[in-house]
C-alpha cells in the first residue's frame, strides 16, 4: 500500500510545484520588458516634462513641440501619409484576401507564401530597391521620361510623395495577411441564402460580407496606421532628415550630430504615443460597434 501511494503523492508534490516552474520562466521575460520597454518609456517620459531651458517640471517641451512649425510640420507629414496609406493598403489587401479566398487552395498556398516573403522585404533593403527602379536614374524613371509616362517621368522618389508609395507598398502585404484569417470565417451558406433571395453580388458583399467582417477590418487599420506612423528604416534611408517625420525628428534629437535635446525628443516620442493611444482606442469603439451590430444581424 504505502508504495502504489507514493506515485500519487509524488505527483500532488509535483503539481505544487509547477506554478513555480512557470514563474521562473516567465521571469526573463519580465526582466527583459522592465530592462528594455518600461524603464526607458519611464525615463522618456520624464526627460518630456523636464523643461530644457528651465530644468523645471512642466509642459515646456510639449508647447515647444506644438509651437515650432518643423515639428508642426513633422506630425502633419506622419499624420497623412499614416491615413492615406493604410486605407489604401487596406483596399488594396481586401481584394486581395477575397482573391485568395476564392481561389484553389494551390493558388492559396503560393499566394500566401508570396505574402509573406514580400512583409519581410521591408526597412533598408526596401528603400534600396525603390532608389534602383524609381530613383533619380532608376529603371523606370529612366523609362517613364523615355516613353513619356507621366507618373513615372515626374515621380520623385525623394519626396512626400515617394515615401507615400513606399509605405503602402509595405502596407499591402502585412494588411492581406491580417485579413486572410477573416475571410475563412465567411460562411456559404450566406451566397446560397443571397443567391436564393435574388440578390445581387454587390448587395451580398456589401450587406452581408463586409458588415461581418468589419471587425477584422478595423482592427488591420489600426494596425497599419501604427506601423506607418512609428516607421523609420525606410523613410531614413531614403529621405534622412530632409523631410518632415515624427519618428525622423524624434531619432535626431537623441544621435544628432551638433548636440543631443532628450527633453525635445522625449515630448516628440510622448506625442507620438498619444498619437496610437487615440488610434487604438478609436478603433476599439468602432470595433465594438461593429461586432454589436453583426451579433444583431
Amino acid at each position: 500500500m504505502a508504495a502504489s501511494e507514493r506515485p500519487a503523492h509524488a505527483g500532488k508534490a509535483g503539481a505544487k510545484r509547477r506554478p513555480w516552474v512557470g514563474y521562473a520562466a516567465f521571469l526573463p521575460f519580465l526582466i527583459v520588458v522592465i530592462g528594455y520597454e518600461l524603464l526607458p518609456l519611464a525615463q522618456l517620459v520624464v526627460n518630456a516634462f523636464i523643461g530644457k531651458e528651465s530644468g523645471s517640471f512642466g509642459l515646456e517641451n510639449f508647447i515647444k513641440v506644438f509651437t515650432t512649425p518643423l515639428y508642426q510640420q513633422s506630425i502633419v507629414n506622419s499624420l497623412w501619409i499614416s491615413v492615406i496609406s493604410a486605407i489604401v493598403g487596406i483596399v488594396v489587401a481586401f481584394l486581395a484576401a477575397r482573391f485568395a479566398y476564392e481561389s484553389s487552395a494551390r493558388v492559396r498556398n503560393a499566394f500566401t507564401m508570396v505574402l509573406n516573403m514580400m512583409s519581410n522585404f521591408s526597412g533598408v533593403p526596401l528603400a534600396f530597391a525603390f532608389m534602383i527602379l524609381m530613383g533619380n536614374s532608376g529603371v523606370l524613371t529612366l523609362l517613364g521620361q523615355r516613353f513619356g509616362i507621366p507618373f513615372l517621368a515626374d515621380f520623385d522618389l525623394y519626396t512626400g510623395q515617394g515615401l507615400l508609395v513606399l509605405y503602402i507598398y509595405f502596407q499591402i502585404p502585412l494588411a492581406t495577411l491580417l485579413l486572410l484569417p477573416a475571410f475563412s470565417g465567411i460562411r456559404k451558406e450566406w451566397r446560397e441564402a443571397a443567391v436564393i433571395l435574388k440578390a445581387s453580388p454587390a448587395v451580398y458583399w456589401f450587406k452581408i460580407v463586409i458588415p461581418n467582417l468589419m471587425p477584422s477590418i478595423l482592427g488591420t487599420l489600426s494596425v497599419l496606421f501604427s506601423n506607418a506612423l512609428a516607421a523609420y528604416a525606410t523613410a531614413y534611408a531614403v529621405v534622412m532628415n530632409n523631410y518632415a517625420l515624427l519618428p525622423l525628428q524624434i531619432t535626431s534629437k537623441f544621435k544628432g550630430d551638433v548636440q543631443i535635446d532628450n527633453a525635445t525628443g522625449g515630448a516628440l516620442a510622448v506625442v507620438l504615443i498619444l498619437l496610437m493611444v487615440a488610434c487604438t482606442l478609436i478603433n476599439n469603439y468602432f470595433t465594438k460597434r461593429a461586432s454589436k451590430g453583426r451579433e444583431i444581424v
